[in-house]
C-alpha cells in the first residue's frame, strides 16, 4: 500500500479465515519501506510526467514493489507467500471522467516475485460509474464490524459505518497530505505529534472559508483527490500565505476536527488508524469538539490497517467474492474488483 502522504510502501503479511462467524485474519510481519528523496519526487510529481514517463514509472514501481516484497519475506523468512495484493499509488484519480490511476504495474510485479498478484482495484468500480474509493469499508464490514465507525487518517480522512443495514463511506477532508506539506516549510517530513501546529495561532476567517468549500455541502458518496486540493483547497490557503505557517497549521488542525466531528455526529464509538492517530493535537482538539469515543488500537494496526483490508480484497478477488460496494461508491452494482496477474 501506498498512500497519498507518501511515507513509504506498506507491506504486511496476513491470512484470512472464513467460516460461519464470518472472517478472521492473523498478521505475521508488517514494514514500511520509506522512499528515497528520488522516489518519493518522482510519486508526488507523476502528474506532470509524459505519456512515456509515467508507463516507465509504472514499470519502474512494479519493480520496486516485488523487490520490496522479496525482501520482506527473505527478512521476515515467510514461506507460503502465494498472493500479493497491490494497491499501487495513485496518480490520476478522476471518477467524474471515468478513470483512475495507479502506478505500480501488476504483470511485472507477478514476473519479478514468481507470485500472483491482484492490482489495479479502482478501475472496474470507477467503469461502473462509482467513485472507486473508498474501497476499505469492506474490510471495516467484515474485520472491524463491532465498532461504530472506522475513521483513517491518512493523506486524507475517511469513514465509515452501518446506515440502514448498508455500509456506507466517504472522504471527509484533507489531513496529512496538506499537514506535511506545511511541516515541510520547518524541515520536517511530518509535523510529530502536532507540535508544530500546537504553536500557532488560530485565524478565524480562514477556518469559515475553510468550512464553506463545497465539498462538504455535497452527499455521499463522495470522495477526494490530488487534483481537488491543488484545484480547491489550496486556493484558499493561497490567500493567506503570508500569516505564520503554524498559524495556518494549527487552524487546518481546528478545520479537520471539526469536518470529522460532523461525521462522527451519533456514533458511540470511532476506531481511528493511519498516521494522522499519533498526532495528538489533532486528537485532542477531535476530543474537544466531539462526543464520541475514540479508539486508538495498538501501533501496528494504526499503521498497517490499510494494508491488511487491501489484503483482504485481493483474498476476495481471488475467491471470486464481492469486494467492492455500491452503497460506498455509488457504482451501479457490487462488484469483484481487480486485475489478476498469474
Amino acid at each position: 500500500m501506498s498512500g497519498t502522504s507518501l511515507d513509504g510502501l506498506d507491506i504486511v503479511a496476513c491470512s484470512f479465515q472464513k467460516n460461519s462467524g464470518g472472517f478472521f485474519y492473523k498478521t505475521y510481519a508488517a514494514d514500511t519501506v520509506v522512499y528515497d528523496n528520488n522516489l518519493k519526487k518522482r510519486l508526488a510529481d507523476g502528474h506532470l510526467s509524459s505519456a512515456e514517463e509515467l508507463l516507465k514509472s509504472d514499470i519502474d514501481f512494479g519493480i520496486f514493489i516485488g523487490n520490496s516484497v522479496l525482501n520482506f519475506i527473505k527478512k521476515h523468512r515467510l514461506n507460503n507467500i502465494f498472493l500479493i495484493a497491490s494497491h499501487g499509488h495513485t496518480i490520476f484519480h478522476q471518477p467524474k471522467n471515468g478513470f483512475t490511476f495507479q502506478i505500480g504495474n501488476g504483470a511485472t510485479i507477478s514476473k519479478t516475485t514468481n507470485i500472483s498478484v491482484v492490482c489495479d482495484f479502482r478501475s472496474g468500480d470507477v467503469a461502473l460509474n462509482g467513485q472507486g474509493a473508498p474501497l476499505v469499508p469492506i474490510g471495516d464490514e467484515f474485520l472491524f464490524g463491532n465498532y461504530d465507525a472506522c475513521l483513517n487518517l491518512g493523506g486524507f480522512s475517511n469513514i465509515s459505518y452501518k446506515y440502514k443495514n448498508k455500509r456506507i463511506a466517504y472522504d471527509i477532508c484533507p489531513v496529512n497530505i496538506i499537514l506535511n506539506k506545511f511541516a515541510n516549510y520547518f524541515q520536517k517530513q511530518y509535523d510529530e505529534g502536532g507540535k508544530i501546529a500546537e504553536t500557532g495561532k488560530f485565524i478565524p476567517e480562514l477556518y469559515e472559508k475553510l468550512n464553506k468549500i463545497n465539498f462538504y455541502n455535497l452527499k455521499n458518496p463522495k470522495s477526494l483527490s490530488r487534483e481537488w486540493l491543488e484545484n480547491v483547497f489550496m486556493p484558499v490557503l493561497d490567500f493567506y500565505k503570508n500569516k505564520p505557517k503554524a498559524d495556518i497549521m494549527f487552524t487546518l488542525i481546528k478545520h479537520i476536527a471539526y469536518q470529522i466531528s460532523l461525521a462522527l455526529k451519533g456514533k458511540k464509538n470511532v476506531l481511528i488508524t493511519g498516521g494522522g492517530a499519533f498526532n495528538n493535537f489533532l486528537i485532542n482538539s477531535l476530543k474537544e469538539v466531539s462526543k464520541t469515543e475514540i479508539i486508538i488500537p495498538d501501533k501496528d494496526l494504526v499503521m498497517y490497517k490499510e494494508a491488511i483490508v487491501f489484503a483482504f480484497l485481493g483474498y476476495l478477488r481471488w475467491n471470486g467474492e464481492i469486494n467492492c460496494l455500491s452503497s460506498v461508491t455509488g457504482a451501479d452494482r457490487d462488484s469483484c474488483c481487480g486485475a489478476v496477474y498469474l
